[in-house]
């Protein structure tokens, strides 16, 4: 598949997911046996753990079809990149999402933090610690001043999903090299527990749908 007609694929599997009509495809005994050698997803998706935001389910796809990465608050390290780079250089995706949804519990940590300056227990942490940057985007449009939106945890999380898009271009050369060639994209997307949709906030590449406001 092209970055577009992975995109296209997604879009329209949450579109079922939404109606309450899903297809459930590639699911059958066929597709575990055609799946035994070899997979070839055509997107890897990189969400949050939130039980909630099952990839699989929310774009209805089926065995094989997406190559799911998850962290809460889909935060970044060295082995979650070296793990998407995988998905895309050695599986041949064509897509990246990085998929962040509402009511996230890392980022209201995060927006706590930030407001109170009270630090989350143990190693939950490091989570915080990894959302925290995601402000840096949101400041620099007030001056450099803190801006009291970044205490918002809706904007603080629209600005997480088009941050870490940014981030997975500018830590992996592999993956910034994908974009430029036409070979893969990036897109942030945000889910709505309630509805069951997905939106498009951010693209990076060619997916022939702009990202929404």
């Amino acid at each position: 598949m092209t970055p577009a007609e992975a995109w296209a694929a997604l879009r329209a599997g949450n579109e079922r997911f939404v109606r309450d009509e899903p297809a459930h495809p590639s699911q059958g005994a066929a597709r575990r046996r055609e799946l035994q050698a070899a997979q070839h997803p055509h997107t890897v998706i990189f969400g949050c753990s939130d039980s909630r935001v099952a990839a699989e389910i929310i774009f209805d796809q089926g065995l094989g079809d997406v190559f799911v990465v998850r962290t809460a608050g889909h935060v970044l390290d060295t082995t979650v990149i070296g793990s998407i780079e995988y998905g895309v250089e050695v599986l041949g995706a064509a897509l990246v999402v990085v998929l962040g949804h509402d009511s996230c519990g890392a980022v209201a940590a995060t927006a706590h933090t930030l407001a109170t300056g009270e630090q989350p227990p143990g190693f939950v942490r490091a989570v915080v610690d990894r959302v925290i940057p995601s402000i840096a985007g949101i400041t620099s449009r007030d001056g450099g001043a803190l801006a009291s939106a970044a205490y918002d945890p809706d904007t603080l999380r629209t600005e997480h999903v088009r941050h870490t898009v940014e981030m997975l271009q500018g830590y992996s050369a592999a993956l910034s090299t994908a974009v430029k060639e036409g070979r893969a994209a990036i897109v942030g997307v945000e889910y709505d527990l309630a509805e069951g949709s997905a939106r498009l906030v951010e693209v990076a590449g060619e997916v022939g749908e702009l990202p929404q406001a």
